[in-house]
């Protein structure tokens, strides 16, 4: 696998990471996912308790998840990345509001600090790499003496894509 390339793109690929094996330890080990998020396990769950399912299915979407933050790592889609700050942002919110509305146990509140904290983070990497990109005068490094004309519209020098382009 490619490491990433920027500050930000590091950001993604370790929430990935952690995504990717928070599902697979839900998906293997259930109970230790509960355990860890602050949640009871009791010894047998009564008829129409469906946290079983529940879990199966956030965990998956967890490992699924994990799989889409390396892939836009691998391919440095930036677009992405500003994309996640908002939504994790949102995701902070709601697990807060959650923690301190008493609908979750006080321990989950470290899944509402991780997601606002690696926002935050991508957010902070994305304006670092963007001022590395442009140096302070506003022209870019590329754009001086030297620099090599693009090989088509739309692409950067010697006809490499940007990495915001879908591809």
């Amino acid at each position: 696998m490619k490491l990433p390339r920027s500050i930000a793109g590091w950001t993604i690929a370790v929430f990935g990471v952690l995504a990717l094996v928070m599902g697979a330890v839900g998906l293997l080990w259930p109970e230790a996912q509960l355990r860890m998020l602050g949640f009871e396990v009791p010894e047998t769950r009564a008829v129409g308790d469906h946290t079983g399912t529940f879990l199966l299915a956030s965990s998956m979407a967890a490992f699924n998840m994990g799989v889409y933050y390396l892939l836009a790592t691998i391919t440095e889609w930036r677009v992405f990345y500003r994309f996640t700050v908002v939504f994790r942002l949102v995701t902070f919110t709601v697990f807060t509001i959650a923690v301190l509305s008493d609908i979750a146990p006080g321990r989950f509140f470290g899944v509402a600090a991780w997601e606002g904290l690696g926002a935050v983070a991508t957010a902070v990497g994305l304006r670092l790499d963007a001022r590395r990109a442009v140096p302070a005068g506003g022209v870019a490094p590329s754009a001086g003496a030297g620099a090599v004309a693009p090989a088509e519209e739309g692409t950067g020098p010697a006809g490499v894509a940007p990495a915001d382009t879908v591809r």
